[in-house]
């Protein structure tokens, strides 16, 4: 098969969806890979590294589409991609389309092959695809909180561990998945007061077993949840429903029990964000205020780590790419269902239910396309 890496195009993506060391199992296997120019520049790997690892250069985004067979990307595309990617393409990818009805549109006119990183789903309803990068934003949420919750940033002024004889930082986390998890961490360890919401009782019981003494486990509902942001400084929205709409946990008159300068962190926001005055930012514009609560909303976080991301995010993706080359995607769907899973939008019809159900469009079952 032939396999195409384009630079990520979005504003300040900086990570890359293929290693040289990735390339080298790809030749392996005997498929083309081309990458084009500098698209590992900014993750730290030179186009020379690429060209000793096997695969061919190209100095165009437009020669990659119009050549490989399977493109394989960290972002969705953008509008300017749309139109180079071709009917049967097999795009392997984050897509988040819950969150954004132009993309779903488009890959449905396009008829391409939309199998997407974050509905990829384990036995036991894992999310290996989408676990590296929750578990990277998770513990960039807490060291972006904290940078602006200083003054300067537009925040309270508060310094999360606080010192001696002045007290820390509370910490109030939305669920207790990857994200929830890190974030608490990473809170935890700066010496911040935390508390973690969820909706699963087993989950909080675990939680309460695994955390220091300084993270308490609270049920997730709205009159906790309200009580709760009274007093936090720091508010991380992490809730996710893998392929859907995240709900809105925080809601607008919520902001005005806040204390000014509260900083809330959606890393909810690929999936449309589970506060409901968030709306996309990115690392060149990254937060905006409303009634006095400082808003970070960027959708791509990892972004800003490339080098680590990029790692962490292939070590996760190659093993199932090299599946889909070695295969073709409807055999390597057909025998392995987590990948099946993945499956969003093929041939122009909607595979995947919480795509459906967001944008209110025909469901395919996507069984029958084998």
């Amino acid at each position: 098969m032939i396999i195409g890496v384009p630079k990520e195009i979005k504003n300040n993506e900086n990570r890359v969806a293929l290693t040289p060391a990735g390339v080298t199992e790809f030749r392996k296997h005997g498929h083309t890979v081309y990458v084009q120019t500098d698209a590992g520049k900014s993750s730290g790997f030179t186009d020379d590294q690429y060209l000793e690892a096997g695969a061919g250069i190209l100095a165009t985004i437009e020669e990659v589409y119009a050549i490989a067979e399977m493109i394989i990307k960290v972002k969705e595309p953008i509008a300017s991609e749309y139109d180079l990617i071709k009917p049967d393409q097999l795009l392997f990818t984050y897509f988040h389309f819950a969150s954004s009805e132009p993309l779903t549109h488009a890959m449905i006119a396009r008829k391409a092959v939309c199998l997407a990183y974050e509905t990829v789903e384990k036995t036991d309803r894992s999310l290996p695809l989408l676990v590296p990068m929750s578990e990277v934003a998770g513990r960039m949420a807490v060291q972006e909180g904290a940078k602006y919750l200083e003054k300067p940033m537009g925040g309270f002024g508060i310094l999360l561990g606080g010192v001696a004889g002045v007290k820390p930082a509370n910490v109030l986390v939305l669920g207790g998945g990857i994200v929830g998890t890190q974030s608490a961490k990473m809170a935890s360890g700066l010496g911040a007061n935390v508390t973690i919401v969820d909706i699963s009782l087993a989950r909080l019981r675990y939680l309460e077993d695994i955390m220091p003494a300084n993270v308490d486990t609270v049920m997730s509902n709205e009159y906790n949840i309200r009580e709760l942001v009274k007093s936090a400084n720091l508010i991380i929205g992490g809730v996710l429903i893998p392929g859907a709409k995240a709900p809105s946990l925080i809601t607008r008159d919520m902001l005005k029990l806040m204390k000014p300068g509260t900083v809330m962190v959606d890393v909810a926001i690929d999936q449309g964000g589970c506060f409901e005055t968030s709306k996309a930012t990115t690392h060149e514009d990254p937060i905006y205020e409303v009634d006095g609560v400082v808003h970070y909303c960027v959708a791509n976080m990892p972004g800003a780590v490339p080098y680590t991301s990029t790692l962490a995010l292939t070590n996760a993706t190659l093993p199932y790419a090299l599946q889909l080359a070695n295969l073709g995607w409807k055999q390597a769907c057909s025998n392995n269902e987590e990948l099946r899973k993945g499956l969003n939008v093929v041939n122009g019809q909607v595979v995947f239910r919480g795509v459906s159900d967001a944008w209110n469009l025909p469901y395919t079952d996507v069984k029958g396309l084998f």
